[in-house]
């Protein structure tokens, strides 16, 4: 399988992890849309949302809480934004959810090396 995120699971791509756990991993976006965008990436390869069991994509979104917090706190963030794509906007075939912190309030300011550092404080 090509998959770049099941490299990424496997150690083959350098990531920038902020959270992992036995089921999930959350990495920082390597081209990201905000400051803080950040990956929630299950370890079991789902294609896409309809695949997902339902104690998956629950477990999903209890790390997604656990992170806005975490997101909005260190980052000083108003907002933040959940996104999923799928079909012909889903660029990796591999589900993950995206965080993207103050979505609608701002625009991307710092590298992603300034926020990986702020959140792994």
């Amino acid at each position: 399988m090509d998959c770049i995120f099941c490299k990424i699971l496997k150690n083959e791509i350098p990531s920038k992890r902020i959270y992992e756990d036995e089921k999930v991993i959350a990495i920082m976006d390597i081209n990201p849309v905000v400051d803080g965008h950040v990956l929630i990436i299950p370890k079991e390869h789902v294609e896409d949302y309809q695949g997902l069991k339902p104690e998956l994509l629950q477990h999903i979104y209890k790390v997604a809480d656990k992170l806005t917090k975490e997101l909005m706190t260190k980052l000083n963030s108003k907002g933040l934004t959940f996104v999923v794509n799928y079909g012909d906007s889903q660029l990796v075939k591999h589900f993950h959810l995206h965080l993207l912190p103050d979505y609608q309030l701002k625009e991307k300011e710092m590298d992603v090396d300034k926020v990986f550092e702020i959140l792994t404080k």
